[in-house]
């Protein structure tokens, strides 16, 4: 088990914001059992299955430079495949896709999300690729498998996302050579990850744009950080995160460790411990790294399936999707982007904000997190009730499928009926996906 090295506080915050192949299966043609086609004079319209998911795991989270330093992001990506398929009691042959997101990808191989499913044992002949949505790309994933499984083109798709942080390459272009002197090393991390490519400035900027947009102060920012960490502390130490999580082997020179636990969450975090910290992104700024996510490695992984397949093959089923949106804010205040994803989301499945019984709402920065709260106007009992990613961490190709993941699982845990995941994505967008029981 892998704790945080060092009591709270006494390190700095660190960042802000395999295999046999089986033969090949045949692929139906024409349209599939679950769908009917409906024809009326010259209008049809094809009766879409509902998709269900049947399992949903993540790896603990790492912190920047942590556990999963030396990690690649595949692998940890081949671990929560592996689990969601032995959970759902699906084999290797019988997927049909793979689909995970991943923002960093730079020097880490052709198609990572390929390297993970033959890694995790998946036929050869399913194919496996890689969405980039930013923050949102696992959840996009999801959203992804649900529509091919709609549209009759599969039946069971693993979708998910997967993240190094601690990986993400330093580069450099120099194809055509260079000139005397230095030259300067790009973070791909920051450029590809974390910088508005419109406004040319950090994230973090962003958040506090949308903290003076909405009048959200320093006091108020801080206090949900706070929060958000007590709560997670709370969650770890009463094992309540164990039910959704894939422990990681590590490999090293002294021998393998388990990774079982979430390594960035901080215990006994206090506003003391967070008021005296300056501001990460602009003189006399309200965001700190307290009150932001952090940089970090994780992945998470769900099986979506028909609901004829379920059904089937006696799947248990942990949740129905019953609607998903992604929706273009302004880019300079991409913190808001859950509010109009949710929405729309809420609107596709007929439901109000009062229906929904959890919300699992990213926490980029407290700042934005506030103002979605508080424009969707959500009860702050039922939202990230055991943290969010200021305390999780915030890896960010995996943070939708992890979100999604921890939502469905404490919805079991509360035997209650209806969620919603929703995210901001750097670049001025917002995705959310309604689930229920």
């Amino acid at each position: 088990m892998v704790r945080p090295l060092c009591p709270a506080w006494r390190r700095p915050w660190r960042g802000v914001g395999a295999l046999a192949s089986p033969a090949p299966r045949v692929r139906r043609s024409g349209v599939s059992p679950g769908h009917r086609l409906n024809v009326a004079g010259s209008h049809w319209s094809l009766a879409m299955t509902g998709t269900v998911i049947t399992a949903a795991r993540r790896t603990p989270v790492g912190s920047f430079m942590g556990a999963f330093a030396n990690v690649p992001a595949h692998e940890l990506g081949r671990t929560v495949i592996a689990a969601v398929l032995a959970d759902a009691g699906v084999s290797a042959d019988e997927i049909d896709e793979v689909i995970l997101g991943q923002v960093l990808t730079a020097g880490h191989g052709q198609n990572p999300a390929r390297q993970a499913s033959i890694a995790a044992g998946v036929s050869e002949s399913t194919p496996a690729w890689g969405v980039n949505q930013v923050c949102g790309s696992g959840l996009r994933a999801v959203a992804l498998a649900s529509q091919a499984i709609q549209s009759g083109d599969a039946e069971i798709i693993v979708a998910g996302g997967q993240e190094s942080m601690s990986l993400a390459m330093h580069a450099q272009n120099l194809r055509a050579g260079t000139k005397m002197g230095a030259i300067e090393l790009v973070d791909t991390m920051i450029k590809d990850g974390l910088w508005d490519a419109f406004n040319g400035y950090h994230m973090g900027i962003t958040a506090e744009n949308v903290a003076e947009r909405y009048q959200i102060g320093r006091a108020a920012q801080d206090a949900f950080a706070v929060a958000s960490q007590n709560k997670a502390s709370a969650a770890r130490s009463e094992g309540r995160f164990a039910g959704q999580i894939a422990p990681v082997t590590v490999k090293g020179r002294k021998g393998d460790t388990i990774v079982d636990t979430d390594e960035y969450i901080r215990d006994g975090v206090t506003i003391d411990s967070v008021s005296g910290l300056r501001g990460a992104f602009k003189k006399d700024g309200s965001v700190t790294a307290a009150n932001a996510s952090g940089l970090n490695d994780g992945a998470a992984a769900l099986v979506v399936m028909s609901e004829a397949a379920a059904a089937r093959r006696n799947t248990p089923v942990l949740a129905r999707i019953a609607s998903w949106a992604s929706v273009g804010v302004d880019p300079a205040y991409m913190g808001i982007g859950p509010v109009p994803a949710s929405k729309k989301a809420l609107e596709k499945a007929g439901w109000s904000v009062g229906d929904l019984d959890l919300i699992e709402a990213n926490e980029a920065f407290a700042a934005q997190a506030l103002a979605v709260g508080q424009e969707l106007g959500l009860d702050p009992a039922k939202v990230n009730v055991n943290g969010g990613a200021i305390a999780i961490g915030h890896p960010i190709g995996a943070s939708g499928a992890r979100v999604l993941t921890t939502l469905i699982h404490e919805m079991i845990r509360r035997d209650v009926r209806r969620g919603l995941a929703t995210l901001c994505i750097g670049g001025g967008m917002g995705i959310a996906i309604c689930v229920e029981r």
